[in-house]
């Protein structure tokens, strides 16, 4: 990369950039197939030090549901 290149706020397109053929949101669909993102709040997440310690308290949460009788199970 030479250091006369434009700046990285220069509204120009590049000309080894190409995206004459390109398509929008054309993996869109498969990547949301595998992905399940949860944003949880920050006083939330206080509480959980990582993923695991979300996923242990919800499935307590999911069994103490199923306990209970009178619940059906979803």
């Amino acid at each position: 990369m030479s250091n006369d290149s434009k700046s990285p706020d220069s509204e120009e397109m590049r000309p080894e950039y190409d995206f004459s053929n390109a398509v929008q949101g054309k993996y869109a669909d498969r990547f949301a197939q595998g992905t399940n993102l949860v944003r949880i709040q920050p006083d939330v997440a206080k509480e959980f030090p990582d993923s695991q310690s979300v996923n242990e308290a919800l499935r307590s949460l999911l069994k103490s549901r199923k306990d209970k009788p009178g619940k059906e199970s979803a």
